[in-house]
């Protein structure tokens, strides 16, 4: 299956530590694992931002009122998808670190997760839903040399 093209723009918003993020997201990487979960051509923003930025966008858009790991604000599905994919930078070394991963694996994990959801798969409307959407990634993820997230 030949890879969709990507129109990517990479932000890093105000992160008192931003080294080791940019580290783990090399553009021509973050590229790589977002192209390969996607099936149609794509414009996506990534933007990588602190607790605070994080927290406020979850509590305004989703109501919840606490930084999350990663945020999609999906725009269209077709003819080209378009989105934003928002990612907690503290939140996410967090997990990497409780969870024994790399700061690099779990942020391709976390833009896999967000590109499909970009697409419309939902882990939250069933629990079919969230076993097809897991399945979906780890497929991706081992396709890019990466183990699986869940394990």
């Amino acid at each position: 299956m030949a890879l969709k093209n990507l129109q990517l723009s990479l932000q890093f918003g105000q992160l008192a530590d931003a080294a080791p993020h940019r580290a783990a997201l090399p553009r021509a990487q973050v590229a790589r694992w977002i192209r390969h979960a996607l099936a149609l051509d794509a414009e996506i923003t990534v933007r990588i931002v602190d607790a605070e930025e994080g927290r406020t966008l979850n509590r305004d858009y989703r109501q919840k009122d606490y930084a999350t790991n990663v945020l999609t604000f999906d725009y269209t599905q077709e003819p080209v998808v378009t989105a934003d994919l928002v990612l907690c930078a503290p939140v996410v070394a967090k997990e990497a670190l409780d969870n024994g991963k790399s700061l690099r694996d779990h942020y391709a994990h976390l833009l896999v997760h967000g590109t499909l959801h970009a697409q419309g798969w939902d882990h939250e409307t069933s629990e079919a839903d969230a076993d097809a959407m897991e399945a979906r990634e780890i497929e991706i993820l081992a396709g890019l040399g990466f183990a699986n997230p869940y394990a």
